[in-house]
């Protein structure tokens, strides 16, 4: 089985389990969040090295006030228990997105717990959190502007797909190879856009309480018995044409 160096994880399907179970969205929410860890635990047994999961996105937002409440209680207290697990788990923690909308102690302890797991190197967990692609692909842009208005980077340099990597929010990580996406849905929806142009899909009915190792294990198994040459030429095949 060859292992990926990068995961991501859309975590589809936490309202609707908890609806299946006769229990309200926010049940699915609180068990969805558990269950982060237990994949966490699960890829660093396995070997990979770098995790993304997609926690909440800008339209998220939109969302019923009283589930957006219910999910930001649930996030403050994931990242108050998260730098125990952090160190338990020697993880390396990374939050993406516009962090400026989330409030003032939500983006204190976001510092607080990346400065403190920024020597872990066992997984590299990244959190994106008020996330989404188009917005991270303008505000790269923005920046690159702004430099160029700085004199940081002159102005007369063409923008390269370089550049623009370089100034994501995932600046540093390397490009998933596999992304799941649980709960049956087989879209984006707004998720590293620009960093899965080269990425395998895999898509699962289980919900996100319910994807367990087991789960994981068999969507790194039909990740390994794809065919991965990023629409090159098989030297092979063009030989016996």
């Amino acid at each position: 089985m060859k292992i990926p160096a990068h995961i991501a994880i859309i975590l589809d399907g936490n309202g609707r389990w908890a609806k299946s179970k006769g229990m309200p969205r926010t049940y699915g929410h609180t068990v969805g969040a558990k269950n982060v860890e237990t994949i966490c635990r699960a890829c660093h047994d396995i070997g990979v090295k770098y995790l993304t999961v997609y926690a909440f996105s800008t339209e998220n937002w939109a969302r019923p006030s009283d589930e957006v409440s219910a999910l930001m209680l649930l996030l403050r207290q994931y990242l108050a228990t998260c730098q125990r697990t952090a160190k338990k788990n020697n993880m390396n923690v990374k939050v993406i997105g516009d962090k400026s909308r989330l409030d003032k102690d939500i983006q204190e302890t976001i510092n607080k717990l990346e400065a403190y797991t920024a020597d872990f190197d066992g997984l590299y967990f990244t959190i994106a959190l008020n996330y989404g692609s188009r917005d991270e692909i303008c505000r790269a842009i923005n920046r690159i502007n702004d430099e160029k208005e700085k004199g940081i980077i002159p102005k007369d340099e063409p923008v390269t797909e370089e550049m623009i990597s370089a100034h994501l929010d995932t600046s540093g990580i390397p490009d998933p190879d596999l992304l799941i996406r649980t709960s049956g849905e087989e879209r984006l929806s707004n998720f590293l856009l620009w960093q899965c142009a080269y990425t395998e899909f895999y898509f699962t009915k289980v919900h996100w309480p319910e994807f367990g190792k087991n789960a994981l294990i068999e969507a790194i198994e039909a990740y390994t018995n794809r065919d991965r040459r990023y629409g090159a030429v098989d030297t092979e095949d063009s030989e016996n044409a």
